[in-house]
């Protein structure tokens, strides 16, 4: 790109996308306001400590602010005359962002791809993220290295049900974040087994805001409703409780076994951390070779990577596809600078 624009892209509080009129696009800040804002999904990294205004994004991903945070976002809209919201293939709601700037007398027409967090594999209950022409991609690159590479989905789905049922005797406890591995863990469990199911408070919240918004539905009991656990339930619990007293006394007690899903798993430090017997590598994120098929699909003029391995996934496109990338770091100025 020899010449300099008008418009900006940087990271600060979220990710700013300056159009050449002067408006301003901000997306998943925590205090930031922009003339334009958009959510992409409801998790707590992503989401704001209060409104800003108009809000873009999806009606269930306001539903489940409302419930997670208390916050509510009463004015919502899922478009705008310059945002389309596209579905992202994260968790329930998740929305990518086509922003669509027309020419103006100092700049041409511009397409600028906010993918959030995304995933072009279709899961369960959830459709993947379908790419669409863009000039600037602006990609989240978690398992930005080539070490992540995830098996085929329908592969790894039926290695995780053949473990469910492979263990009939012994409670499960399974942790995935409450808002989105979890719900895919309880698909799971009921496509392989006829256990009870119980889930942690946290997993029970995201359920009935799901439930309020869609028509999907995920019947368990909740942790704190239960006196005793009878020893065949299959329990449903957040990942940052895997090391909790609490939860190491309750599995000792029950002879149970504790599995973890994260695409971290194909480290093997992760089955250590967690103290897990078993680890998948299920997943709400594209692994590397997804992530530059993304690429080579929108074939955007230059991509700014952010999260994860974006300094190394920036310069994988550099050196390998002689692509214009890197990560987008806070104190980026004009796209026309690189």
């Amino acid at each position: 790109m020899g010449e300099r624009r008008s418009r900006e892209v940087h990271h600060d509080d979220g990710i700013h996308i300056e159009a050449g009129d002067g408006r301003r696009v901000v997306a998943d800040v925590r205090s930031a306001v922009g003339d334009v804002n958009v959510l992409s999904h409801a998790h707590a990294d992503h989401t704001f400590r209060r409104t800003p205004g108009t809000v873009v994004c999806s009606a269930e991903t306001a539903a489940l602010v409302e419930a997670r945070t208390g916050t509510s976002v009463p004015d919502h809209v899922e478009s705008t005359d310059e945002i389309s919201l596209l579905p992202a293939g994260h968790v329930v709601g998740s929305r990518a962002a086509l922003v669509e700037h027309g020419p103006d007398s100092e700049t041409p027409g511009r397409r600028v791809l906010y993918t959030g967090d995304f995933s072009v594999r279709d899961r369960l209950y959830l459709e993947g993220f379908d790419p669409v022409d863009a000039d600037v991609l602006v990609m989240e690159t978690t398992y930005g290295k080539p070490t992540y590479r995830f098996p085929p989905e329908a592969e790894l789905q039926a290695e995780i049900r053949d473990w469910l049922a492979d263990h009939p005797d012994r409670p499960l406890f399974l942790f995935g974040y409450s808002l989105g591995r979890a719900q895919k863990l309880q698909a799971l469990a009921r496509e392989a087994t006829n256990r009870p199911l119980v889930v942690h408070g946290a997993v029970r919240t995201v359920n009935d805001a799901i439930e309020s918004a869609t028509d999907l539905s995920f019947p368990a009991t909740p942790y704190d409703e239960v006196d005793e656990l009878a020893g065949d339930e299959i329990v449903v619990l957040p990942t940052h409780l895997a090391r909790h007293d609490w939860v190491q006394s309750l599995v000792a007690k029950h002879g149970g076994l504790k599995a973890g899903f994260s695409g971290w798993a194909v480290d093997r430090s992760f089955r250590y951390r967690g103290g897990y017997d078993a680890t998948f590598p299920l997943t709400d994120h594209c692994d590397f070779d997804e992530l530059a098929a993304v690429v080579e699909a929108v074939d955007p003029e230059v991509v700014y990577t952010h999260h994860g391995f974006d300094a190394e996934f920036a310069d994988f496109l550099r050196t390998t596809f002689d692509r214009d990338a890197r990560p987008l770091l806070g104190d980026q100025t004009t796209l026309g600078d690189f």
